[in-house]
């Protein structure tokens, strides 16, 4: 059956030739249909219990058998219907029942293979290798289930394809090659002494990090369920009768029957408690993504490896890291936290792409930045600010934007006779808190050139700090809107191969000046010579 299809599905097989995804996918693919097709049938169930005919819901549990084959039969058949190769020049994945479909990806356009575990397929041993391109980080190809061993031969495999390096040799007597590997043939994975830990955070750490990521999250999850489960308890209907039957007014006097202190106490507790239900909701998120987080320098690069239910293991080389972020919190950065990510041209999954160390002192994360082959900032270093007026402007527009606002306001209230004029007062301590918005960012946001680097400090209650490599940059342009022609400032846009970096609000000698520096290190850098 499988041998007309092309591919083996067990055995060793040379580079080259097809190879089927784990046997064990159809369970994991078969578990994750049933989250999503028998989990709601259940509740459907459970709600048919609970009205008047129930002695018609007998018909539910052949429908769930039946849920539970098609679900089954779905999986084998996409199992056996994809199969993967490593190529000579590309990797290449065929797959589809009715709809057949083939993707490649040459080498010299992978930038990482990353590897990926969620818990059922953890619980399995088995993870998902994916293809990155650095394409907007959306892997272009991944592999849906391998084993953790082969996923690792894998990962390995097409890195020394990539990088054009020979990584197989002979193998001793008695070894046996892995699913990748030719008879007598295994790739090198020994684990090299020079391996080391750079950074890790073991669960005070989480616990602590977790308070200051504070989220309230619980509450989106709860209105969800209630979305979902309205069968159950529909939140809407009971708003509706509560507004309806004026049900909120016995509520309004039952409290105005307090006393001044219950009502003070009342609403501390509240606070409270949406304080205390956002640090938890923070601290569970923490455990999640991070849980095992460790950082690692190994031969290959970077090793980052966190997660609690999705496990992620990704490997950055070192060359590939285009620029890096130091950033921070307006409550964190007063207890010396601050956390690190890298700008690379390979992307893994998650929101907070290449987080390296995302709760850590500046100490620990100096050494990773000079693992990076980059430096922070040191005092000799000459920085220079955006043009006043570049804030005035930005401050003014604001200003104007919310004096329109009030002003239309003020016109409907005077129309239906409710006279609003006094709100138009509150342009005053809107325009004093934009000019002093503007001069606190006007201080603090600066932007500098080293011998080998691209610096820019930006951020008024969050700030981070943002460094390039030079000799990484591809392109360096000016731009200018209307205000900035008629007052003298302009954006220095410098284009990076994974993002882009903006000097915003420059005065245009200055702008010129640093791009001039710019560009004659892009003409001195002979970027043939640069590793991919």
């Amino acid at each position: 059956m499988n041998e007309a299809f092309g591919a083996k599905a067990a055995g060793d097989v040379a580079p080259g030739e097809w190879r089927r995804v784990n046997p064990l996918s159809i369970f994991a693919r078969t578990a994750r249909g049933l989250v999503s097709g028998l989990v709601p049938a259940a509740f459907v169930l459970f709600g048919a219990a609970r009205s008047e005919n129930f002695s018609a819901a007998w018909i539910v549990f052949p429908i769930l058998l039946a849920i539970f084959g098609a679900q089954i039969g779905a999986a084998w058949l996409a199992w056996s219907r994809t199969r993967y190769r490593i190529g000579e020049n590309d990797v290449r994945l065929e797959q589809g029942i009715l709809s057949r479909s083939a993707r490649s990806i040459p080498y010299d356009r992978i930038q990482d293979v990353s590897l990926e575990q969620r818990l059922l397929p953890r619980l399995l041993g088995l993870v998902e290798v994916k293809f990155e391109t650095g394409a907007g980080g959306k892997e272009e190809l991944a592999l849906a289930y391998v084993s953790e061993a082969e996923g690792e031969r894998l990962r390995e495999t097409v890195r020394a394809l990539v990088d054009g390096a020979d990584t197989f040799v002979e193998a001793p007597a008695g070894s046996a090659a892995g699913p990748l590997a030719g008879a007598g043939e295994v790739p090198v994975a020994a684990a090299d002494p020079r391996t080391r830990t750079l950074f890790a955070m073991q669960p005070r750490r989480l616990l602590v990090y977790g308070l200051f990521s504070f989220s309230l999250v619980i509450f989106a999850v709860i209105l969800g369920a209630a979305q979902q489960f309205d069968f159950l308890f529909n939140v809407w209907d009971w708003l509706d009768v509560f507004i309806e039957d004026e049900r909120y007014r016995g509520a309004a006097d039952a409290l105005a029957g307090y006393s001044t202190s219950a009502k003070i106490a009342a609403a501390l507790y509240a606070l409270v408690t949406i304080i205390v239900v956002g640090m938890a909701s923070g601290v569970a998120q923490v455990f999640v993504r991070d849980w095992g987080f460790l950082l690692e320098r190994t031969a290959k690069g970077f090793r980052r490896r966190r997660g609690l239910l999705t496990k992620t293991d990704v490997v950055m080389p070192v060359h590939r890291v285009q620029a890096l972020v130091v950033s921070t919190g307006w409550l964190r950065r007063r207890f010396g936290w601050h956390g690190l990510a890298f700008i690379s041209l390979a992307q893994d999954s998650g929101k907070a792409n290449h987080e390296v160390a995302p709760f850590a002192t500046m100490d620990e994360i100096a050494p990773i930045v000079a693992e990076a082959g980059f430096t922070l900032p040191g005092a000799a270093v000459r920085w220079w600010r955006p043009a006043p007026a570049y804030y005035a402007i930005r401050a003014g527009l604001a200003v104007l934007l919310v004096a329109v606002a009030l002003t239309v306001a003020v016109v409907v209230a005077a129309a239906e006779g409710t006279p609003l004029w006094p709100l138009l007062l509150l342009i005053v301590p809107v325009a004093a808190w934009q000019a002093l918005r503007g001069w606190y960012l006007w201080r603090v946001e600066r932007h500098a050139l080293d011998r080998a680097q691209v610096l820019s400090k930006r951020g008024w209650l969050s700030p981070n700090l943002q460094i390039a490599s030079r000799a990484k940059l591809h392109s360096a342009g000016i731009t200018q809107g209307p205000f900035g022609r008629w007052l003298g400032y302009c954006t220095l846009n410098l284009g990076l191969a994974g993002g882009t970096m903006a000097f915003r609000g420059l005065r245009r000698e200055d702008a010129r000046s640093l791009r001039a520096a710019v560009l004659d290190s892009m003409i001195a850098t002979d970027f043939s010579q640069l590793p991919r």
